[in-house]
């Protein structure tokens, strides 16, 4: 096992532009942190696709932040973390942060009425990753799922404040109401991008679980246990790598982290 260092950079994972969401989070509150990003554009998204197939991907997208010599990587997408996450950690020596049990764990320290929903991929929902989680921390609580695939491709295209994203997001939602939820699990990393609209929908009195958020929590808190925050006040390495469409990453990217993205290479796994 090779020692990790703090000045190494945090991998992170995603099928395309969502993992962002968790990027933007880690460099709030790691904001010495040094990061490689993959976006796996050419194959997003990975919640329509068989389980065998995510796995297969994450293992390649894992292997190629291995090969940055990260100290930790951040499984920055739903999908992989419901189907892969063990086997991603088979391959590695290095600490794995999936995004469901953040997130899991959040939901149920919201819900007062012990009513949680769920949205994600066809993948995330099917695999019922977030339920299984969320009755590890309390077995009575009552869960609703709702695959809402077509929310991936809407983000990736930028329309975030369009109507077709209004419009979707009502269709969909809609077969929850009368499960009367009070906490909703944002259960995909792009559907944050996706919050004024989902807020529009189901009211203000539920609570949305951004697990990005909450997955940069426990990055902080693992690298503070093992000693590997890093202590340079130097400005931080950020390198982002795509399998596709560098220039329209970019575009959505920087509006989205509020920063420009000095660093996008377009690579062939």
């Amino acid at each position: 096992m090779n020692t990790p260092h703090p000045q190494q950079p945090i991998g992170i994972f995603d099928s395309g532009i969502g993992g962002l969401t968790v990027v933007k989070e880690i460099i709030r509150l790691l904001p010495n942190e040094s990061l490689i990003y993959f976006g796996d554009t050419a194959r997003v998204p990975y919640g329509t696709k068989s389980d065998s197939t995510i796995k297969e991907y994450s293992v390649q997208d894992t292997k190629f932040l291995l090969t940055h010599n990260v100290k930790l990587i951040v499984v920055a997408c739903n999908s992989a973390s419901s189907v892969a996450l063990d086997e991603i950690k088979s391959r590695t020596d290095k600490p794995v942060v999936g995004v469901i049990k953040p997130g899991a764990e959040a939901a149920v320290i919201a819900s007062h009425h012990k009513r949680i929903a769920i949205i994600g991929t066809n993948a995330t929902v099917s695999s019922r990753a977030y339920e299984h989680e969320i009755h590890k921390f309390n077995s009575e609580i009552d869960v609703a799922g709702k695959a809402c695939p077509l929310f991936v491709p809407i983000v990736e295209e930028g329309w975030m404040d369009h109507e077709i994203a209004f419009l979707t997001a009502k269709e969909y939602l809609f077969s929850l109401k009368k499960f009367a939820y009070d906490t909703m699990i944002l259960g995909c990393t792009h559907y944050p991008l996706l919050k004024n609209v989902i807020r529009k929908v189901v009211g203000e009195n539920v609570t949305l679980i951004d697990s990005g958020i909450e997955t940069a929590k426990q990055v902080k808190n693992i690298l503070t246990e093992m000693n590997l925050l890093n202590p340079s006040n130097q400005k931080p390495n950020r390198k982002y790598f795509v399998s596709d469409l560098p220039h329209k990453f970019k575009e959505i990217g920087e509006m989205f982290l509020g920063e420009k993205i000095e660093r996008i290479t377009k690579i062939d796994l």
